[in-house]
């Protein structure tokens, strides 16, 4: 059945890991009657998980998507997983969403990733609802978990519904305030009951907000409310509508996923309250022109859609999309505007978590898949040559846990990278660089476990093993006085023999690379002679005589020499050249260098004490502080990058997870002689291995 973009929702589940996201799909799905029994996450049998690496580790580990067709509307249920190492299957989620649906569970507290979740939907000004869950287990305080929210998050925080609860404390029911109507589950459906009668005086407490809320959304309401007159149903809907698409209210909802308990209040809110596609908050993007411009999702207008995920597999590639405007078909042609190329579209597919429906059409608003689009990318955007339009791409933080990956068996590296290269089509989130001057190839992800599922991946779908080690850090080398040496180069054989004979002053400078001078006089080396001299001082450049690494802010002169008529040579000079290096580069005060990186830290205030103190044990130096508010501040600092390795895996355990960072090189400065010794030792072992 094909539903207009007024009957379509497009909802992200978001929370913490663990409190039950993929179990709400798993109850929507059974509620609607689209499977015959909810599967789990324990043995790998729900819609959502089906990625083996999900079933393996029981956590959900990239984003899928659950069409579910309830009282006339098509809810595109957008389940994202809740671990920090995944947080890029959130940015993808929310960039399509319309609205957000936060999981929370009814006892612990408030979660980091309720926070987190909260503060990704207020940056893009997305309504929400808030889903109590688990409220069938034991010693569950619902007005507890309910007075958190509103500590946390303020008085838009407002309860739809009241749990009923018998002689045991085990709640059995719910009350649906909106409409004073009980329920209680009853297999795959929900039996109204009558509403107890110590809950009446709550119900119409709770009531009387919600019309209070109503009123302040119009002059209109305002006048009426206080005039004593009641509003109508359309009017309360209205009114509550407003105030949810503006922020203003967030519905909190109840239940139990298992037993089915408020699953569908949960939805009867999502249709009736929360935004359609074309009510929802325009895409930004750029025009041909390269000009800032808001895309306004439109039924009628050309068709445009944008690419938020890519899945690629044994069984093929499925770029799935959000239909922004009019109607697409397959074998339609539209222009990639990241690449400029007309691309004509594969055929068209409805996903159900794995499961892949083929359609003739995806309609204005909608979420679906396009098969086989082998140069269409996460992020692309594909419209119509008559309305160009490139959305921008997708917020992905920056990753920032390296480790250095070579195959357990020699010869597998094009293996390795080739496999890496599939796999960041699905996962655009995590990098991969063959650093030349270390000769390792470094990935670089959001954290430890998504390191781990990459290299599970690597082996179960590429059948390559791959080993970890901590990427090496990239030292130079540098001296610090003036040392002036001699190189000679005399070898007699049995013809012609080699001579070269020079004196070089050594020298530190500010230049990065050699900075070569000639001082000769009277032609003690001829001049067709330099570039060799030249030459053999960059090639010996490239290795210093601490521990091997480049020497940089090196100024060389020649200032004398000798030669032979007939045994001098460019290779004789140049081997000459080296020699005075290695002679002279020892006894020129020579220094390590280490790399130093810009760090920005964004902590909350009551970890700043903690996070200051680790900053000064990794040596590093902290230049300010900046207010990033709810509560955060952004520390700025040096430090080396050698004391980085470990840092994303320290500042969750340091931070409860609260802690964000970024690390950019910076300069390079000179090494403290403990650290010194630690780093040439270090390159002393690798060259023996």
């Amino acid at each position: 059945m094909s539903y207009s973009a007024h009957s379509i929702r497009n909802i992200c589940l978001l929370g913490h890991g663990g409190n039950g996201k993929t179990t709400l799909v798993e109850s929507f799905l059974h509620m609607t009657g689209v499977i015959a029994r909810m599967g789990k996450t324990t043995d790998g049998s729900t819609v959502c998980d089906y990625d083996p690496e999900e079933i393996k580790r029981q956590i959900s580990i990239s984003a899928a998507v659950a069409p579910i067709e309830y009282n006339g509307c098509k809810v595109n249920v957008l389940d994202a997983p809740g671990n920090f190492d995944f947080a890029g299957e959130v940015a993808e989620c929310l960039s399509v969403a319309d609205a957000g649906v936060l999981v929370c569970a009814a006892k612990g507290g408030m979660s980091v990733g309720t926070e987190r979740a909260w503060r990704l939907l207020d940056e893009r000004r997305l309504p929400r609802i808030v889903y109590i869950s688990k409220m069938d287990e034991d010693n569950i305080d619902f007005n507890s978990a309910f007075e958190t929210l509103r500590e946390y998050f303020g008085k838009s925080v407002a309860p739809l519904v009241v749990p009923i609860w018998d002689e045991n404390k085990k709640v059995t029911g719910v009350v649906d305030v909106l409409h004073k109507r009980a329920f209680e589950p009853a297999g795959n459906k929900r039996k109204e009951i009558p509403i107890p009668e110590e809950k009446v005086s709550v119900i119409d407490e709770i009531y009387d907000q919600l019309m209070e809320s109503v009123a302040e959304t119009s002059e209109e309401f305002m006048e009426k409310f206080f005039s004593g007159e009641s509003f109508t149903y359309a009017e309360v809907m209205q009114g509550l509508r407003a105030g949810v698409r503006d922020c203003s209210l967030v519905p909190v909802v109840c239940g139990s996923a298992l037993s089915g308990l408020g699953t569908l209040m949960l939805l009867d809110i999502i249709v009736d309250l929360l935004p359609d596609p074309l009510e929802g908050i325009p895409a930004a993007g750029v025009n041909k022109d390269g000009e800032k411009e808001e895309f306004i999702t439109s039924q009628g207008a050309v068709p445009a859609a944008f690419v938020f995920k890519t899945v690629a597999d044994q069984y093929g590639k499925f770029s799935f999309i959000k239909v922004l405007s009019g109607d697409i078909t397959s074998d339609m042609t539209l222009v990639n505007a990241t690449t400029g190329q007309n691309e004509k579209l594969g055929r068209l597919y409805v996903m159900k978590g794995k499961k892949s429906e083929e359609v003739k059409e995806l309609l204005c608003g909608d979420i679906g898949a396009i098969g086989k689009m082998d140069k269409v990318k996460t992020g692309d955007t594909l419209c119509d040559a008559r309305k160009f339009i490139k959305i921008d791409p997708i917020p992905f933080a920056e990753p920032n846990f390296s480790k250095a990956i070579t195959p357990k068996t020699r010869g597998q590296e094009d293996k390795i990278a080739a496999g890496l290269g599939r796999l960041n089509e699905e996962d655009p989130t995590f990098t991969v660089v063959n650093n030349a001057e270390t000769h390792q190839m470094v990935v670089t992800t959001a954290g430890d476990i998504q390191m781990d599922v990459l290299v599970s991946k690597l082996k179960s779908r590429f059948n390559v093993d791959a080993e970890l080690a901590e990427p090496r850090v990239a030292y130079r080398e540098k001296i610090r006085k003036s040392v002036s040496k001699q190189g000679r180069h005399k070898k007699q054989t049995g013809g012609s023999g080699q001579f070269g004979d020079v004196w070089i002053r050594f020298e530190p400078c500010d230049s990065e690379s050699l900075e070569f001078c000639e001082e000769v006089v009277g032609g003690a080396v001829p001049k067709n002679f330099f570039p060799a001299v030249e030459k053999g001082l960059r090639e010996a450049c490239v290795h210093g005589v601490l521990a091997g690494y480049p020497m940089v802010n090196l100024k060389a002169t020649l200032y004398d020499g000798s030669y032979h008529p007939v045994d001098s040579s460019e290779i004789a000079f140049k081997t000459a050249a080296q020699l005075a290096y290695k002679a002279a580069l020892p006894e020129a005060s020579p220094v390590l260098l280490e790399p130093v990186g810009e760090l920005k830290v964004t902590i909350p205030d009551s970890y700043m004490g903690d996070v200051m103190g680790d900053i000064t044990k990794r040596r590093g130096r902290v230049l300010g502080m900046n207010p990033a508010g709810n509560g955060s501040q952004t520390l700025e600092a040096e430090v080396p990058m050698a004391e980085m390795t470990t840092y994303a895996i320290d500042l969750r355990a340091m931070t409860q997870s609260r802690g964000t960072f970024t690390l950019h090189f910076v300069r390079y400065e000179e090494c403290p002689g403990p650290a010194q010794e630690k780093a040439i030792a270090a390159a002393k072992a690798m060259a023996e291995e």
